[in-house]
C-alpha cells in the first residue's frame, strides 16, 4: 500500500488543491508535485510573479502565504507506477475531519478530472464549498501548452482568492 502525504494547511487556508495520489518521484523525494516534468510549482510561482525554486520549503511558503492548502483526495492506494488509471485498493482521507478543523476552506481545486472523481465518488460536495477542475499540470498532460494552462489556472486560482 502507498501512503499519501499529510496536508500543507494552516488555519487561514481558504483554498484547497487536490490530487489524487503522490506520484512515484514524489514519493521518493517526499515532496508533493516532486517529478520535475510536473508543472505544479511552475504554475503556482508564474501565477504570483515568483521565481520558480527547487527548495521545498520555499514552495509551502509560497502556498501559506497566498492561503492555499495542498493535499491529496487518497489515503492510500495500491498502484504501479504513476498513473492514476492503475490505481487500485484505494481508500480516501478522511474529509469531514479535515473541514471541520479548518473550516476556512471556501473553494476546492482539482489538480485533475481523477481526482474529482474520486472525491466524488467517496467524499460527496457540500454546498458551502465551491468547485472546480484545473488543468491537469502532469508532464502527461500534453493536450493544452503551459501558456494554455496557465491561463485557466489563473482565472480558476487568482479569481478565488479576491
Amino acid at each position: 500500500m502507498i501512503k499519501a502525504f499529510e496536508p500543507i494547511v494552516s488555519n487561514t487556508s481558504e483554498i484547497l488543491i487536490l490530487g489524487t495520489m503522490p506520484g512515484e518521484k514524489s514519493l521518493v523525494l517526499q515532496e508533493y508535485y516532486g517529478n520535475r516534468g510536473n508543472q505544479f510549482w511552475r504554475l503556482l510561482f508564474t501565477l504570483f510573479g515568483k521565481e520558480i525554486t527547487h527548495d521545498y520549503s520555499e514552495k509551502i511558503q509560497l502556498l501559506k502565504d497566498n492561503n492555499i492548502a495542498l493535499w491529496d483526495v487518497l489515503q492510500y492506494c495500491e498502484r504501479e507506477g504513476s498513473l492514476d488509471s492503475n490505481i487500485k485498493n484505494e481508500l480516501p482521507n478522511n474529509f469531514e475531519a479535515f473541514y471541520k478543523r479548518y473550516p476556512n476552506i471556501k473553494r476546492v481545486l482539482f489538480s485533475s478530472k481523477n481526482a474529482a472523481a474520486y472525491y466524488d465518488k467517496y467524499v460527496g460536495r457540500k454546498e458551502t464549498i465551491e468547485y472546480d477542475v484545473l488543468p491537469s499540470p502532469s508532464g502527461a498532460n500534453a493536450t493544452k501548452s503551459f501558456a494554455e494552462k496557465l491561463e485557466i489556472w489563473q482565472l480558476k486560482l487568482l479569481f478565488s482568492t479576491k
